[in-house]
């Protein structure tokens, strides 16, 4: 009798270059996170949410004032289903989106399931959409995210996504995707971006205030409208793209920013060699 088939499990950047390899302490600094963040009430189920993904020793203290919002979200009976995580190449570009193919995607805190269901109801939907693994091998920008949603929504499964160019053409089908998904679970989308990256302090203050205004707004035309190759205010603007999006056919008016930081802010020496920008933003509705 043929054994069942060994679980596919993927990977993390679990070498310590983002965050550190050593369980105990990695649960120690994301739950230390969690714990400090000072986060409002949230009046209403969230949809969407924008969290940081630099190392955690620069962005895990915005990072954490997100999560602490989804851990007591979900502590109130409203958390999600599954959770989509969307994060976007920095190197390898590619068509589409590609989602990790697997049974679960482990870091140094263990295994964190994926939900391999609702990845081939996402694949089925349009062709833009199918599982690759391979763009993930090399990019944190949604595997960053991992850890802090294992401490703060533990057993949730997840469909990590990561968008291969900026091409806004990708949008409409993914979040029609998710608007079709969005009728079997209550679907939470982590859309992971840093704010501007430049050497001038005050240049990205005064650039990160505006952005913002404009994703408290839900104003993305205005978003895209001010995004660039070579100026980019937000370096994750397909992510945020959908999860705006989404957030809008979900019934959500407006954004509330939950913390902002820069690299700065925490570490003045980076101040006239490289300054970045940090938020945490969540999008919540009310259900009838």
């Amino acid at each position: 009798m043929q054994g069942a088939a060994s679980p596919v499990v993927c990977h993390t950047h679990g070498d310590g270059r983002w965050f550190p390899a050593d369980r105990m302490a990695l649960r120690d600094m994301v739950e230390g996170f969690l714990d400090q963040a000072d986060v409002p009430a949230e009046h209403g189920r969230i949809v969407a949410a924008v969290a940081p993904h630099a190392g955690f020793i620069y962005s895990g203290g915005v990072a954490g004032h997100t999560f602490r919002a989804l851990r007591d979200n979900a502590g109130a009976g409203l958390g999600p289903d599954t959770v989509i995580v969307l994060g976007f190449t920095h190197r390898e570009h590619f068509p589409g989106v590609a989602l990790l193919d697997g049974d679960a995607i482990q870091s140094p805190l263990g295994p964190a399931g994926l939900d391999r269901a609702a990845a081939q109801f996402l694949v089925e939907q349009d062709p833009c959409i199918y599982k690759d693994s391979a763009p993930h091998v090399a990019e944190h920008s949604a595997e960053n995210e991992i850890p802090f949603l294992q401490v703060a929504l533990p057993g949730i499964p997840l469909v990590v996504a990561l968008m291969g160019d900026h091409d806004a053409r990708v949008v409409a089908p993914f979040v029609n995707a998710l608007q079709s998904l969005a009728k079997e679970r209550r679907l939470l989308i982590v859309a992971s971006s840093d704010m501007l990256h430049n050497p001038d302090y005050d240049t990205v203050l005064r650039t990160d205030r505006a952005t913002l205004s404009l994703l408290e707004a839900m104003d993305l035309d205005a978003l895209r409208h001010t995004w660039a190759p070579s100026h980019q205010p937000v370096c994750g603007i397909g992510p945020l793209s959908i999860a705006l999006s989404f957030a809008r056919t979900e019934g959500v008016q407006r954004g509330s920013v939950l913390c902002y930081r820069n690299s700065g802010d925490d570490h003045p020496g980076s101040r006239g060699d490289w300054v970045v920008g940090y938020s945490s933003i969540t999008y919540s509705v009310r259900d009838a």
